[in-house]
């Protein structure tokens, strides 16, 4: 069984004032661990799970990692899982050691204010399928280890690079490269494909982006609208926008 310091200790990580502390965080869930484990970027300190998953996958697991196990019955992982529907396993990883992000010859995300931690999940998610490296995120972003985050990527979290900075400071750093930022009222998509190099802006979910990031923007750009819709939600927004420019 766990104990019960080991016990509180996971569920404090469902918490950024700890996970800030401890340096770790949580993921839940077969497909997530497993990707998690075979990056060479990320540490796992244990995996605790049933042991009908951990007879299915210690094998395969055993080809890449060294990692602590631990079997768990089920009334305990419901315990310290942070989902509503606890799955069979969970892992505690230490957070990734991120390296230098090199915008120039690539297409980067920034995004300003991204609060919804299942937005920010798929927009990791969705920037992995096109190739995209590196994500620069505003300081009030959610918090990319927070358990949801974790599970909306879905395994990206260990390929794709996130930066948390002060946008405005980093965008005139990079100003040699060209920015286009989301809007209502700009050139609609079907006029830029192909691009190689750009920043794009992604703004906050009801809000936009800030006016003092948007004004740092070369280019305007929008999703042409058909309906009646009042807005689209900022992770379907950025997959429209990438499968158009990319």
């Amino acid at each position: 069984m766990i104990s019960k310091t080991y016990t509180k200790y996971i569920q404090s990580l469902h918490e950024k004032k700890f996970r800030d502390v401890e340096n770790a965080f949580i993921a839940e869930g077969s497909k997530v661990v497993m990707d998690l484990l075979t990056s060479s970027k990320i540490v796992c300190e244990k995996l605790l799970a049933t042991q009908v998953w951990m007879n299915e996958n210690e094998q395969q697991i055993r080809k890449y990692s060294h990692v602590k196990l631990e079997v768990v019955e089920d009334f305990e992982l419901d315990k310290i899982s942070a989902l509503s529907s606890p799955n069979k396993v969970l892992g505690v990883f230490k957070k990734i050691i991120e390296g230098p992000i090199q915008p120039k010859g690539n297409i980067t995300l920034v995004l300003d204010t991204i609060q919804d931690p299942g937005n920010l999940g798929t927009i990791i998610r969705i920037a992995d399928w096109f190739g995209i490296s590196a994500i620069i995120c505003s300081e009030n972003c959610a918090d990319r280890y927070n358990p949801k985050v974790v599970q909306s990527t879905m395994g990206s979290l260990a390929r794709v690079e996130l930066i948390y900075t002060n946008l405005a400071d980093w965008l005139l750093k990079n100003n040699d490269i060209k920015i286009f930022a989301t809007a209502l009222n700009g050139v609609g998509l079907e006029n830029i494909k192909g691009l190689k190099e750009a920043i794009i802006l992604i703004g906050n979910e009801s809000k936009g982006i800030s006016a003092e990031i948007l004004e740092l923007a070369n280019e305007k750009i929008t999703i042409p609208k058909l309906g009646d819709a009042e807005s689209l939600n900022a992770a379907v927004a950025t997959g429209i926008i990438l499968s158009h420019m990319i």
